[in-house]
């Protein structure tokens, strides 16, 4: 069983993923006011050059799920 309480605790309630939590939900935030992406639309929202923390309009994109959760794969499946 999962223990979720446990995982907040150590990861996702610390100072630092709560910043980068906080900096995701204002780049959706910045193209949702922009009409590009709405609530619900299977989206997600792209930073071009990698960086999280940089939200500027220049920077953001919009893409699927599936194409901005994965990553470059070798012949063994491992990571690039």
């Amino acid at each position: 069983m999962r223990n979720y309480k446990g995982e907040y605790k150590n990861y996702q309630g610390t100072a630092a993923q709560k910043k980068n939590r906080a900096s995701r939900n204002a780049a959706r935030s910045t193209l949702k006011k922009s009409g590009a992406v709405k609530k619900g639309d299977g989206k997600d929202v792209n930073h071009r050059n990698g960086n999280p923390k940089d939200n500027r309009a220049k920077n953001l994109s919009v893409t699927t799920k599936r194409a901005n959760r994965s990553f470059p794969r070798n012949s063994r499946a491992g990571k690039k």
